[in-house]
């Protein structure tokens, strides 16, 4: 008899993730090389478009922790602009459910996340800026909803927690393999990351077109 279970509650680890989908991370640097080579280059408008960003996000962030909304609003919106990801031919959905079926494992994993895909290709996951839920336990179940896309093009993930931003590269192959990025932090303070990951976003944008 097939089980249900919550992708959120049964995918907490890498671990979870690989025994039941069997993935392998990729072992050559030419993988996943999207986010750190021949990148395009910014503008110094843009430059100054993503100073306003990073002091925006900054201000709100020293007041308190901030929702996933918040985020979406301050960081992720205007870093999807900067992109190009609103304009043609590319087309923003949601993902309301997804489910995977394990068959050798009699399990049905669903799960709801707020979650935007891009082009089908591209999922921009944003986790609440909170002690309870970190960046790295969002990876596994961002891999997990990336598997259930019926694509078989490469796909992309982008997952941040506002502070720190991170990408993920799957293939759907078998075994299936998948690496990540560097993580690129706005903690820093004499440097803006947003630079490095708007020049990775319009990087993945060349390749899903």
């Amino acid at each position: 008899m097939v089980q249900t279970l919550a992708i959120s509650k049964t995918i907490t680890s890498m671990t979870d993730l690989q025994a039941r989908f069997n993935l392998t991370p990729a072992d050559s640097d030419s993988f996943f090389t999207e986010w750190h080579q021949e990148l395009p280059d910014i503008t110094e408008l843009e430059r100054e478009t993503l100073d306003r960003i990073k002091q925006r996000f900054e201000r709100h962030r020293n007041i308190g922790k901030l929702a996933e909304g918040t985020i979406n609003l301050l960081l992720v919106s205007p870093l999807l602009d900067l992109a190009g990801f609103y304009d043609e031919p590319f087309l923003i959905t949601t993902e309301p459910q997804v489910e995977i079926l394990i068959e050798s494992r009699d399990e049905l994993l669903r799960g709801r996340i707020d979650t935007l895909v891009i082009q089908g290709q591209l999922w921009s996951l944003v986790v609440e800026s909170k002690q309870s839920i970190s960046l790295a336990a969002a990876i596994p179940q961002a891999l997990a909803y990336m598997i259930g896309s019926s694509t078989g093009k490469p796909l992309y993930g982008m997952a941040t927690d506002g502070d720190f931003f991170m990408f993920i590269k799957l293939l759907k192959q078998e075994p299936p393999l998948y690496d990540f990025s560097d993580t690129f932090s706005l903690l820093l303070l004499r440097q803006n990351k947003l630079y490095d990951v708007l020049q990775v976003l319009k990087k993945i944008n060349r390749a899903i077109l």
